[in-house]
Parts: C-alpha cells; structure tokens; sequence
C-alpha cells in the first residue's frame, strides 16, 4: 500500500472516528462506544502522521499541518493536491 493511500485511508477514518465520537458524546454518551472508537480514532491519528512523513512529495507545512487533531489527514491531502508535486496513485 501506498504512503498516498494509506494517508488517505487514515485520514477518512480519523475523520469519521471523530463525527462518531462527537455524536456519541452530544447525544447518549455509550461507554461502549467510546472504548471502541476512542482507541480507533487514536490510531488513525497516529498514522496520519506516520504516513505524511513517509511521503517524498511532503513539505515540511504539510507535515506538521498534519498534526492537526480530528483534520489534520484530510488538510496534508488537500495541500498535497494543490501545492505540492504531483502524487502518484
């Protein structure tokens, strides 16, 4: 798998890991829940991170703007697109 598309996995995943932890807490605040997404969320974020570092096309703004909690995934995608060299699929 590639840096790009494990970025890209990782980044949907965080995302998504962080609407379901928000709605959980604004609405029943499920215990299980938390215990279960919570870790998952975690990861995703750790390999955001680990994945925008391992990109050659990467400039050090993307990655440190992929640090950013919840986003940062999706931000390093989106300024990979725009400014950066083209990213092989």
């Amino acid at each position: 798998m590639s840096a790009v598309r494990a970025l890209r996995t990782a980044a949907a995943v965080e995302a998504a890991s962080l609407a379901v932890l928000l709605g959980n807490l604004f609405t029943v605040h499920a215990r299980a829940v938390s215990s279960l997404v919570g870790p998952l969320h975690g990861t995703a974020y750790v390999a955001v991170i680990a994945a925008t570092l391992l990109l050659p096309a990467a400039s050090r703004g993307t990655k440190w703007i992929s640090v950013v909690p919840g986003v940062g995934g999706l931000l390093a995608l989106r300024r990979l697109r725009r400014t950066e060299a083209p990213v092989p699929e």
